[in-house]
């Protein structure tokens, strides 16, 4: 009984942070209208896309329930001054219909892919956060050749690569968790049919108790360079993060060459708050990718 209580107070806590995250985005971002949006229809689905800036090209690949204002609202006007930003709404999400196609992360993965065959980029740089985070690893491995630089903000390869308290959180998702939350008010204020709420809500509880794993030999094998972003304390084992640090060259002395991957554990800062840490992250970027 107390874990489950625990389980539902995180909950609580985490939609709270949502709403936070959400009323900033809409009241501090610099809104900017893309220069180009629209549907790539690709793999028997339509996704949804939107396109900033010119340059070099930057994939952004949003978190579960997220739409791209709410997850990239606040970043993209900035990486927009010097890159063509591409921000994709994943399947369901967003302006993106709902469709019956089984989630799984392969499938999102490949849906990456398509995009840019769509939009016609050979290659790009590409920044997940949480679910997107995990679709961004296995982009990694399925398409190698498109990939210059990978971007994980609070996301991992594996379901272990969570604390247990965030995997049981998954277990214990109920519709009415999310009902009447600024998930549902940003889901309704772009969906295609806001009647596939509920359908939606349960597809995603499907996935998200179904465990995964890239593969620790397929994250060694991952040769573009790799920036991983955390939260010290977002629900990520940092055990098992260190481990992913490792396979990708790093955790060596100065001893040794400076690996080309990157580790960044942000203090004091949770899941959803890190991807309010505006400024921090934007460092991060732009030090990296540049």
């Amino acid at each position: 009984m107390k874990n489950l209580l625990n389980t539902r107070n995180a909950l609580k806590s985490m939609m709270l942070l949502i709403a936070i995250m959400f009323v900033a985005s809409r009241s501090n971002g610099q809104q900017i209208k893309p220069s180009k949006s629209g549907y790539a229809p690709i793999n028997g689905i339509k996704v949804y896309y939107e396109v900033y800036g010119e340059g070099k090209p930057l994939i952004l690949l949003h978190g579960a329930f997220y739409t791209i204002e709410m997850n990239w609202g606040e970043l993209i006007p900035k990486l927009s001054k010097t890159r063509k930003v591409i921000a994709i709404e994943m399947q369901g999400h967003g302006h993106s219909p709902f469709s019956d196609r089984k989630l799984s992360i392969t499938n999102l993965a490949s849906d990456v892919e398509k995009v840019m065959d769509y939009l016609k980029i050979d290659s790009a740089d590409v920044a997940g956060y949480s679910m997107g985070g995990s679709v961004a690893y296995q982009f990694a491995v399925q398409s190698p050749k498109r990939l210059r630089k990978l971007v994980i903000i609070s996301s991992t390869y594996k379901t272990n690569g969570w604390l247990p308290i965030v995997n049981g959180a998954f277990k214990d998702f109920k519709p009415e968790f999310f009902d009447n939350t600024p998930l549902q008010a940003a889901y309704d204020a772009v969906a295609p049919d806001k009647t596939k709420w509920r359908k939606f809500l349960e597809q995603m509880f499907v996935f998200a108790k179904e465990p995964f794993n890239v593969g620790d030999s397929n994250i060694a094998k991952i040769s573009a360079p790799v920036l991983i972003i955390s939260g010290d304390n977002d629900g990520l084992d940092k055990i098992e993060l260190i481990k992913t640090y490792q396979l990708l060259g790093g955790g060596v002395s100065d001893l040794q060459p400076m690996p080309k991957s990157q580790l960044a554990i942000v203090p004091s800062q949770g899941h959803v708050s890190l991807m309010m840490q505006t400024t921090t992250i934007l460092t991060y970027l732009n030090n990296f990718l540049k």
